[in-house]
């Protein structure tokens, strides 16, 4: 039986993906979202997956726990989600979106390289040693050696986007002549590691519980721009 057989015969009426337009249309007129596309109930699933996740971790999580703690029937769950491993891609998509919103624009208008580097790897530093951040990666480092794909997700949606968000951004201000760099894609990694040197591993692996602080974050990332700069900048002559 397949994942889509079993939310049917769990769930027939909730098979709103295989009701047509007549069915989807008649639910709009009657001021219901069609199966599977209300906001507010896909909201309340992922706030009890969440919960169950953190709890529970990945492996120890089952539907069945997510479908108590969200409050919705297992069928209803399997309108919405595939599977669990479909509910932990999307939840941690969410989080991220949630989470780096506004980063990128860190890098935009006018201002000093350095001073645009500093509040981006500030904030960076930050988001990377926060909880929520810390439990994802260890969720995910428990599981992608026997689930590969979700490891490669997790590092094409979190850090190698990064990289390449910032890449962009080194690239501007080569061809403006403010940086000299051969390669800006290394350049981007290195500098996203400098900015977490000393923080991100010593929490991931917790020899540290708490996350830095804000002005542990400036002093680290301080020194990044430093050395970034002492590299990368134009220099006279």
């Amino acid at each position: 039986m397949t994942i889509k057989d079993a939310t049917m015969a769990a769930c027939p009426d909730a098979a709103g993906m295989g009701r047509g337009k007549t069915a989807g249309a008649a639910e709009a007129s009657a001021g219901r979202c069609p199966a599977g596309e209300d906001p507010t109930k896909r909201q309340q699933i992922m706030a009890g997956a969440e919960k169950v996740f953190t709890t529970l971790g990945f492996d120890g999580a089952s539907m069945s726990d997510i479908s108590r703690e969200a409050g919705v029937s297992k069928g209803t769950l399997y309108v919405y989600f595939q599977g669990k491993e479909d509910l932990f891609a999307a939840l941690i998509e969410q989080e991220r979106e949630d989470l780096l919103r506004g980063t990128a624009d860190l890098l935009k208008g006018e201002g000093a390289v350095a001073d645009k580097l500093l509040r981006y790897g500030q904030r960076l530093a930050g988001i990377l040693c926060s909880d929520k951040v810390i439990r994802a990666h260890r969720i995910v480092l428990g599981i992608c050696e026997r689930m590969p794909e979700m490891g490669v997700n997790f590092y094409e949606g979190g850090a190698n986007r990064g990289i390449g968000a910032l890449q962009a951004y080194l690239e501007r201000e080569v061809a403006a002549g403010t940086l000299v760099i051969a390669d800006t894609r290394r350049a981007a990694a290195q500098f996203i590691d400098l900015c977490n040197s000393g923080l991100f591993k010593s929490r991931l692996f917790g020899a540290r519980s708490e996350a830095p602080t804000a002005e542990e974050c400036a002093h680290v990332v301080g020194s990044a721009v430093e050395m970034f700069m002492s590299y990368y900048g134009r220099r006279p002559g």
